[in-house]
């Protein structure tokens, strides 16, 4: 070492702050970079369910065989998303049977039908219900409007965000079985997807039972990220005292966490912070799959 590198290096005065100041002018805080277009509820289902169907079109025909999830094989699966669809369509017309039926066994006699058909019908029929659910959910005045479906209340948008969501992990799940490599969402889906997870967090959290209150900087990083503030906990209101927790991880997996498709310690996050409550937050993300 030599006596140069022992004497302090002395930084100009309010560098700091300048490269903050020119930074943000740059970029405003918690926004990726390259910038994603914002897009409707609509057309992250309408993408999703071209990138569905996709795969399905390129499947062999010993795939649709192919045992994916539950007791379903691709047919079977394809036919509860086939049954999901009708369920939505009915939702939409104010149905108030489909407000609580359950997602998985209010589907599961469309998906037994599809037992012995020929593939191509199964992908047919599944691409005219997921259509007209899109021709239906267009014909509405705006997304704001709240539909009761499969145990969840939600706007229009955000529940076509949730569709958006399933066929993404239903397109993967049968990649998986079929020895393909997993896709990743168009970045434009992914945010509105990650978003909605996100914002999901305080619900899941509630429902698990995780009552003290943690204050939540969610960092996503990659394309569809960004940043989150969140009071997460029964007792939190966002106002009253709580944990600080930080905690920094790729959008997509946490989007396959939310899946319920990974586990917390596989993601792996960089968490700051009080790591129990970090976990206990990661733990109810992973509770949010509808399957």
């Amino acid at each position: 070492m030599t006596a140069a590198d022992r004497d302090p290096v002395f930084l100009p005065a309010g560098l700091r702050e300048r490269v903050m100041a020119a930074s943000l002018l740059a970029r405003e805080a918690g926004q990726p970079v390259p910038a994603v277009p914002a897009i409707s509820g609509p057309e992250a289902f309408g993408r999703a369910a071209d990138a569905f169907y996709g795969l399905l079109a390129a499947l062999e025909e010993q795939d649709w065989a192919r045992p994916v999830l539950r007791d379903l094989d691709v047919q079977g699966l394809t036919g509860h998303l086939f049954g999901v669809e009708e369920d939505i369509q009915r939702a939409m017309t104010g149905d108030p049977a489909m407000a609580d039926t359950d997602h998985v066994s209010s589907t599961q006699d469309a998906a037994v039908r599809q037992a012995g058909r020929p593939p191509a019908l199964t992908m047919r029929d599944w691409r005219r219900a997921a259509d007209r659910t899109l021709e239906q959910a267009r014909a509405r005045d705006g997304g704001t409007e709240r539909i009761a479906v499969h145990g969840i209340r939600l706007p229009l948008d955000d529940l076509l965000v949730v569709r958006a969501f399933e066929l993404w992990v239903h397109e993967n799940d049968i990649r998986r079985c079929a020895g393909l490599n997993p896709s990743l969402p168009d970045p434009a889906v992914l945010r509105l997807m990650s978003d909605l997870a996100a914002r999901m967090l305080p619900f899941a959290a509630a429902r698990t039972g995780l009552r003290e209150p943690v204050n939540v900087h969610l960092v996503l990083t990659g394309p569809g990220g960004g940043t989150w503030d969140l009071a997460v906990g029964q007792e939190a209101d966002g106002q009253g005292p709580g944990q600080d927790v930080m905690i920094v991880t790729d959008a997509v997996g946490f989007c396959r966490l939310a899946a319920n498709r990974t586990t917390p310690a596989e993601l792996g996050p960089h968490v700051t912070g009080d790591a129990v409550r970090a976990a206990e937050v990661l733990a109810a993300a992973s509770t949010l799959a509808l399957d």
